[in-house]
């Protein structure tokens, strides 16, 4: 069977950890690159050795690009945030399931290999009945402007980085139904940078009677912090993605390094072998291609997307309340800041 030729749409900070996830993957064949740059697409194919040079992704470009890929008969992995509401999520589901091709959700947490072993400890019933789940994530800020720019990236920390918690919560239980969302959202550090919020915590209720915590944060300094934990009758566990299998390492003038390019280097941080393994890039993107070549339907899909998207949704509306969300919740929003800090509205 012919290798699975794949376009990136993208040129800089993830498009390059998937392009050096799909090249370990014998099946898959990167074959084209499209970047709005000047240059940038050039010296990506170059790079990756891409015979065909042709547009990186911030968050409200997703729909548009996923109608277009659709619309030419193309299976599509797409980055997370889905999109930036609820209409367009359905747009694209839509697209893609009337054009006969594969929409997946790149939530690559579901992949990472000890999150992976995570929940099979769960599964197993090792823990007892599951009562408690967390997941924080946090660095000192987003790598590239279009973040913190809300009128493209629809929202602040909780849209870039709460994302991964939601579907991780939802992956780790069985994709249950959410049914409340708590939220508190606040700007400490970089109100200068955007009108987005670059701290969060987010409480979800779960059907089954499991409570989740997630906390994500563009103010910490130091590099990346990744870790989990899932509480049950039985027992507990704790899994520190950078801890564990990381070299702790002091560096005062910082350095480039995959993951680590999503907070400073400066300082102490944790050096991971293989990073963009460790995050489960390379299980993630080998997984889509295997989906491709025998027709089998995505780990995370984009319906999975859309139940993020909407619990993204209920946060921002509950942190504007200060009160719990039930879900179902729909909003007509533009994207989900907008409940939370409307367009012209003064910081406090």
């Amino acid at each position: 069977m012919r290798p699975v030729g794949v376009g990136i749409i993208g040129s800089q900070f993830v498009s390059s950890i998937h392009a050096e996830a799909l090249r370990a993957d014998p099946h898959a064949d990167i074959r084209a690159v499209a970047s709005p740059s000047p240059g940038h697409a050039q010296a990506f194919a170059e790079r990756f050795s891409i015979p065909m040079v042709v547009v990186g992704v911030p968050n409200d470009l997703h729909c548009p690009i996923a109608l277009d890929a659709a619309a030419a008969g193309k299976h599509v992995v797409m980055e997370k945030p889905l999109c930036l509401n609820l209409a367009e999520a359905d747009r694209m589901i839509a697209a893609c399931r009337d054009a006969g091709v594969k929409l997946m959700y790149a939530e690559e947490l579901c992949f990472a290999p000890k999150y992976v072993r995570l929940k099979q400890l769960l599964d197993s019933g090792a823990l007892g009945k599951p009562t408690l789940l967390k997941q924080s994530e946090k660095h000192d800020g987003p790598h590239a402007p279009h973040f913190w720019d809300v009128e493209r990236a629809g929202g602040g920390v909780t849209m870039d980085m709460g994302c991964h918690a939601i579907e991780f919560f939802r992956w780790m239980l069985g994709r249950p139904k959410i049914e409340t969302v708590y939220a508190q959202m606040s700007t400490n550090v970089h109100g200068a940078r955007t009108r987005g919020e670059d701290n969060a915590i987010l409480i979800l209720e779960l059907e089954g009677g499991v409570t989740a915590l997630a906390e994500v944060g563009w103010t910490k300094l130091g590099g990346m912090d990744d870790r989990a934990e899932a509480h049950g009758s039985q027992g507990v566990a704790y899994a520190d993605l950078l801890h564990g299998n990381a070299i702790e390492t002091y560096s005062a003038v910082g350095y480039d390094y995959a993951v680590e390019k999503a907070g400073s280097t400066r300082g102490w941080s944790f050096t991971i072998y293989e990073e963009a393994w460790n995050y489960g890039f390379h299980a993630e993107m080998a997984h889509f291609v295997d989906c491709v070549r025998n027709d089998r339907t995505p780990q995370v899909t984009g319906e999975d997307g859309r139940a993020v998207l909407e619990a993204v949704f209920a946060a921002y509306e509950s942190a504007r309340t200060g009160r719990k969300v039930a879900l179902p919740f729909e909003s007509t929003a533009g994207k989900p800041v907008d409940l939370w800090r409307p367009p012209g509205a003064v910081k406090e």
